[in-house]
């Protein structure tokens, strides 16, 4: 992954003056304790909320990894992709990915695994719930991550310890979402 201290340096400089250029800021902070999560990233509307992300991770000096579909794994930004952290995620197919990623977790000493709730970048009626099955079988609390384009901040709301009631629970982390604008509108 992208650990390279000269590399990492010159990726963090470059997020930080490409975000003050465009007028974004980053908010929150993960906890300094905190060596593994599963994180939510939302609201996921657009094709650029990839790279901002990436950014806001750097400039927050976070060392992440991102499920996303198999499709933006191909040649030629299939390593560089993987580099990044992405993980590609083969949707078409029912493969476990909540055990597989848990045990990833709870085997590997730090790890924020990004995962967004969506699903996809469509309009969807209900978020998928694969996050908050990964962080109970991992046993670790849920980072909630957000890009508000309305605003443009992006950073950590705070973050979330399962209970196990889901219903419950997920209404509570969509409530916190509830006013935070992705960059197409329509697809929320």
């Amino acid at each position: 992954m992208f650990d390279t201290p000269v590399i990492n340096t010159l990726l963090r400089w470059i997020s930080i003056v490409v975000l003050k250029l465009t007028g974004w800021k980053t908010v929150g902070e993960a906890p300094e304790d905190l060596n593994k999560c599963v994180m939510i990233a939302a609201p996921h509307t657009s094709n650029w909320d990839l790279p901002f992300m990436l950014m806001i991770a750097f400039v927050v000096r976070k060392k992440i990894y991102w499920m996303g579909k198999e499709q933006i794994f191909k040649f030629p930004f299939k390593h560089l992709m993987m580099w990044m952290g992405g993980i590609p995620v083969d949707r078409s197919k029912a493969n476990n990915m909540v055990k597989a990623s848990a045990n990833a977790i709870t085997n590997a000493e730090h790890m924020f695994l990004i995962v967004p709730p969506e699903g996809t970048r469509s309009k969807v009626t209900y978020w998928k719930t694969g996050f908050y099955h990964i962080a109970r079988e991992a046993g670790v609390p849920i980072l909630l991550g957000f890009l508000d384009y309305q605003n443009k901040t992006g950073g950590i709301l705070g973050t979330f310890e399962p209970t196990g009631e889901l219903d419950a629970d997920m209404d509570t982390i969509k409530a916190l979402y509830a006013p935070i604008m992705g960059k197409k509108i329509e697809r929320l």
